[in-house]
Formats: structure tokens, sequence, C-alpha cells
């Protein structure tokens, strides 16, 4: 299935239903009067979060979407039949925004979680509804109210605990193969990834998270280069980043620097997210060299540095079980409203 993580769509509710203008025509009643019954109500336009969607690439086929008008009344002061609403199913993380791309309408940042977008158009009056002592005959009624429309963007940004980031090539798929249970592609070429790839990593039976994997950022990402920032957006909603950078670079503290850069320039905060840093293919180096560069990464950023290769799973496990103790920490934090978790 292709990704698809932004949308234009177009909604529009149900009008209302008429009003209608009757009498009562019955034998032996020789005063029937007015009994014409109200238009039903036009159907709504919802929204609903659901867990077992991750992409918009449906609303690249469909892209129009309209609720049915209500039923017109009828003689006898029957009310018209209501009209059905339309659920739109979209991917937890979705958000709704306004036709200028700025003003946002929604955010569906939760499982079961729906919003009423457009209202459908209350059913017009019969004449019935107009009998006084004054008119004991009106023949009026009134047409339903139209519903409401509108053109809607529609942005994904994938619910995750923790995002992975770096520049092309550092690891980042092979890491994420290696931590969970995504296949992602690998290959030894910058940009192997080209849109985001989810991935759950599981520790035990208690413990598991859902880790994030977005293609490299390289310097000027902000200003579109290489495949540009756009999806950095994918985690502004994880409670950390894991920062993993090529060892076998020529200057690890400047590859830091890059990508710490495209994070400041994005405007999402990114950059004030805890960040853990790990130096990853370090089977390419001799354990001196290796030593060298983390030693020198920690004095630059003042942090803790994990060594790691993925390629052949060392280290793999203490990042992890770094990951999941700073998430579980930062869930318990936001549920009580206590003091941030600092694992270091």
């Amino acid at each position: 299935m292709k990704f698809l993580d932004q949308a234009k769509i177009y909604v529009k509710s149900g009008d209302g239903g008429n009003g209608v203008v009757a009498f009562r025509r019955e034998k032996f009643i020789e005063y029937g009067g007015p009994d014409g019954g109200d238009g039903g109500r036009g159907g709504d336009i919802i929204f609903e979060a659901i867990d077992n969607l991750n992409t918009l690439i449906d609303f690249r086929y469909t892209q129009h979407f309209r609720a049915r008008k209500g039923g017109n009344g009828s003689g006898a002061n029957r009310t018209g039949a209501a009209a059905e609403d339309v659920i739109i199913k979209v991917p937890v993380g979705t958000q709704i925004f306004d036709d200028d791309k700025e003003t946002l309408l929604a955010d569906l940042d939760e499982t079961g979680k729906t919003i009423t977008l457009c209202r459908g158009g209350d059913g017009g009056f019969g004449n019935a509804r107009f009998k006084s002592s004054t008119n004991r005959a009106p023949r009026r009624a009134d047409p339903g109210w139209p519903g409401e429309e509108r053109w809607v963007w529609l942005r994904l940004k994938l619910i995750a605990d923790a995002g992975l980031v770096g520049l092309p090539n550092a690891g980042k798929s092979t890491f994420l193969s290696v931590a969970s249970a995504a296949r992602p592609k690998i290959a030894d070429y910058p940009f192997t990834t080209l849109h985001p790839q989810l991935g759950m990593v599981r520790l035990s039976s208690t413990e598991e998270f859902v880790l994030a994997d977005i293609p490299g950022l390289i310097e000027g990402a902000h200003m579109g280069s290489g495949l540009g920032d756009r999806f950095l957006g994918h985690v502004e909603r994880c409670a950390l980043l894991l920062h993993l950078i090529d060892i076998t670079s020529e200057d690890v503290v400047q590859t830091w620097q890059t990508i710490r850069h495209e994070l400041e320039a994005y405007e999402g905060n990114l950059v004030e997210k805890h960040e853990i840093i790990g130096l990853n293919k370090a089977d390419l180096l001799t354990p001196e060299e290796a030593l060298e560069k983390q030693q020198s990464l920690e004095k630059a950023t003042g942090q803790k540095v994990f060594l790691l290769s993925a390629a052949t799973h060392h280290g793999v496990k203490d990042i992890l079980y770094y990951l999941q103790n700073y998430i579980t920490n930062h869930k318990l934090n936001d549920s009580s409203h206590q003091k941030p978790f600092s694992p270091i």
C-alpha cells in the first residue's frame, strides 16, 4: 500500500427535506384542517479516527463526500425521514485543516475520536405548523435548510512513542528492522526510505512502544533540499527522538550539528524534545577509534552517547531498554502531572 500523508477533499452535508402543504380529508369530518408534515433532517459529515489505518491513500481516489438530503414531509402530519450520516474513517493522528491550510479544525489524535465537521440542514416546516386561530387553512410550507459544504485538507501525523532522525544512510531502517517486526527497504545508497515507517518494539509481554522512522535529512532540508522536512511532522507527537549517526563519518560532531540545525529550523518544537544519541555501525571501527569518537561527541553534546551496531545487533538492546524506560516514565508523568523524568 502506498503512503500518503496529505489529501484535499470536498465535503457537503445533506440539505433538509421540504415541508409540505396538505389538508386532512376524511369521510364524515367536515373541517379537516391542515396536516402537512415537516421535512427530515439532512445527513451530517462525521470524521472518525480508527487504528487500523496508517495512510490517507484512499482519499487520492475518492475526494468528494456528500450526505443525502432529508425526506420531504407528507400529509397526515408525517415528518420526512432523516438522512443517514456520512462517516469518514481516517487514521489516528489525522489533522483537519481549512482550505487555507493553516486553520486547524480538528485533531483526531485518539482512537474512536470523532468530529462532526458539517451538520445537515434542518427540515422545513409543513403547513400544520402555521395553523392559528386567525389562519385556519395556511398554505405555507418552508423548504429545508441547506447543508454545509467546504474543502478541507487532511494531514496525517503518525502516532509514535519515539522517532528516528539522522542523515541518509545512518542505518535507521536497519535499526528499525532489528528492533521491530517492520521490514523497511534497506540498501547501501542514500534516501532508501522515501516515506515514514512504523514498527512496534516489544521487549517483553508488558513492555512495548511504537518507533517511527522518517526519510533522512540533509543540510538545507528546511529549504527543500533532499526530501525536505515535510516528514518531520510525523515525529512531532513522539515523546523523544533517537538520533542515529554513522560513526564512520569524518566529523561526527558536525553531523550531529547538521541535524540539530534542521530541527531548530522546523517550527514543530522538535528541538525541545529529549534526544538520545546513538553512534551506529560501530563494528566498522576498532574499539579505540569508536571510543574516541564517542568521547568527542559526548563532550560536544554534554550527554551520554550510545555505541551500537544495528547490523550485528551490538548495543541495540541497551538503547531499546533506555527508550522504553523513558517512554514509560514520560507517560506516567503526563498522567500525574509530575516533574518530567530525566534518566541522565
